[in-house]
């Protein structure tokens, strides 16, 4: 059975993923929450005394295992994507009051979608469930029972659990995918910092599994989408989201082909 993840996201952003076809990675650093793939996530005060055995003081071990776990943490793209598609706070805050539109993807047919080279170390993308942490539990930087770099990708405080976040983690993705946001496009730097340049990796149609409108997405918008959703992919999957009478739930409504729909005006 496939497994279908989502992407809640504004309505300028899901057209510019339909229509190019492509799914953003951004960098680590640059990520909604300060704490995302810290290297303060690890502990890198315990130094072995192996390493202490050539002369090396403790201070210069601590300072370079640090300074790798930034560059890990700088040199790292992601895509967050979430299990579940009915979230009310994620409806609110990444589809600005339930405006947008939420993506399902499938993610057998995004992984087989990874072009050549999209990654210099990983050829495709590393699927990571977040970890959800009520403290900072630092492992030492130094254990070798635990991968510290999947700690340090997949590891958040205990109050972001409501995403239920699913990550595609790249790191030094390929610059041949390196591209400025149509927000950045229009504000052009005399030298941008690469850590705010974003990769897009081209996804085929049959990604786009299916697509849910919020409660109050705009219905020019929404008819456009319908449109070019289904000349893209006509098994694309169609929901409504609508709010329950009942309970503080949202409830997905099918929404049935039209012959309109299906028109090439």
């Amino acid at each position: 059975m496939s497994r279908i993840l989502y992407k809640y996201i504004d309505i300028v952003g899901a057209k510019c993923m339909l229509g190019n076809q492509k799914l953003q990675f951004t960098n680590a650093s640059q990520l909604n929450d300060p704490f995302d793939c810290h290297p303060k996530l690890l502990d890198y005060s315990n130094v072995p005394k192996r390493k202490l055995q050539g002369g090396i003081p403790e201070d210069w071990w601590m300072m370079k295992e640090e300074n790798d776990a930034l560059n890990l943490r700088n040199e790292t793209w992601l895509c967050s994507l979430s299990k579940v598609n009915d979230s009310i706070l994620m409806w609110a805050h990444y589809c600005y009051n339930h405006k947008g539109i939420c993506i399902g993807l499938d993610l057998d047919k995004v992984m087989e979608s990874v072009p050549p080279m999209f990654g210099t170390i990983h050829i495709k993308p590393l699927v990571l469930d977040v970890q959800y942490k009520s403290i900072i539990e630092r492992p030492d930087g130094y254990c070798d029972t635990i991968d510290l770099f999947y700690y340090q990708w997949q590891t958040k405080a205990k109050e972001w659990e409501y995403e239920q976040e699913v990550r595609l983690v790249i790191p030094r993705p390929s610059f041949m995918y390196a591209a400025l946001t149509p927000a950045q496009a229009k504000h052009p730097k005399e030298t941008w910092d690469w850590r705010e340049i974003r990769r897009y990796m081209p996804l085929k149609p049959e990604c786009f599994d299916s697509i849910y409108f919020g409660v109050n997405t705009d219905e020019a918008e929404k008819e456009w989408i319908i449109k070019y959703a289904r000349k893209m992919n006509p098994q694309i999957k169609l929901f409504q989201m609508k709010v329950d009478d009942n309970a503080f739930k949202l409830q997905p409504e099918a929404i049935k082909p039209l012959n309109s729909d299906l028109s090439h005006d």
